[in-house]
């Protein structure tokens, strides 16, 4: 956490990385980051199957939110299911169809999985006669069983003539990239073969991370070269890469630990006496 001193040194108020995203503008995107959320919207009117795939802070929420904020300011007719269940291990077929017949009527879910699913296709298909497309999201969808994957093609396959009735998005953590690997779940192949996948890159260089704090920062009518310099953020982006035992670099900076760090590099500055946080004060971390 930023420490009180930290505020008062950079002339802030707020912490610039908690709430930070409360409408679209906030949110920061990349190119990559760009066509997932355009993807997200297409597959959601078109009828497709998506898995939304990043590592622990890599923003696959604000992309969701993003996405749906972008459906609702647009005008489009996509009603959103999300199942409320917490343990999405405990998801099965029923949670599926209570959550389909709750958040596209006011009906009552019927007792028996022979009525369910008939009473799903029958508000799928009135709703999608009167303009409405449907998309089916579940988000930390790396704790589905295989069997409930295996099953979600049978809800992707309801159409009202040639107009699939639900587009299904799946966003999760990368274990569930090996659950969707057809090699290690043969059984879920229905699903595999068909599934989209999206991955999240990583704010690799010290271009990308600058890019990101002048969102964050300029959201509070702060200039970012006032707070951290573009060595600084080069030396952020060099902080966030790790090597392989084989000897390959990778990158972990995603949103959730830059932010972080840079709470810490605003911390270390004030402690230091810097006017502002650079590379020898992100070194000294």
């Amino acid at each position: 956490m930023l420490q009180m001193k930290t505020f008062k040194k950079f002339g802030l108020v707020q912490d610039p990385f908690s709430g930070d995203v409360a409408k679209a503008e906030d949110v920061y995107l990349t190119d990559d980051t760009r066509f997932v959320a355009e993807y997200l919207l297409q597959a959601a009117k078109a009828g497709g199957m998506v898995a939304l795939i990043g590592e622990s802070g890599s923003g696959k929420t604000t992309i969701r939110r993003y996405a749906i904020d972008r459906m609702t300011a647009e005008g489009e007719k996509v009603r959103v299911i999300t199942p409320r269940c917490v343990d999405k291990t405990r998801i099965a077929t029923g949670t599926i169809c209570d959550a389909i017949i709750n958040d596209c009527s006011t009906e009552t879910p019927r007792r028996t999985q022979e009525a369910k699913a008939r009473q799903v296709e029958r508000i799928l298909t009135n709703s999608s006669r009167s303009g409405y497309n449907h998309v089916l999201m579940i988000e930390e969808a790396h704790d589905l069983s295989v069997q409930t994957l295996k099953y979600l093609k049978r809800f992707w396959e309801m159409e009202d003539g040639f107009k699939k009735l639900l587009s299904i998005v799946l966003i999760g953590q990368v274990e569930l990239k090996a659950k969707l690997d057809e090699s290690k779940n043969w059984e879920a192949r229905e699903v595999i073969r068909r599934m989209e996948i999206l991955e999240l890159a990583p704010l690799g260089t010290g271009a990308d991370v600058a890019a990101y704090l002048d969102i964050k920062f300029g959201r509070l009518g702060k200039d970012r070269k006032a707070v951290i310099d573009d060595s600084g953020c080069e030396a952020l982006a060099a902080k966030l890469r790790r090597q392989t035992r084989n000897g390959v670099i990778y990158s972990v900076a995603y949103p959730l630990l830059i932010n972080n760090w840079m709470r810490r590099a605003m911390n270390e500055a004030t402690e230091l006496g810097a006017d502002f946080v650079d590379a020898d004060v992100v070194n000294a971390l």
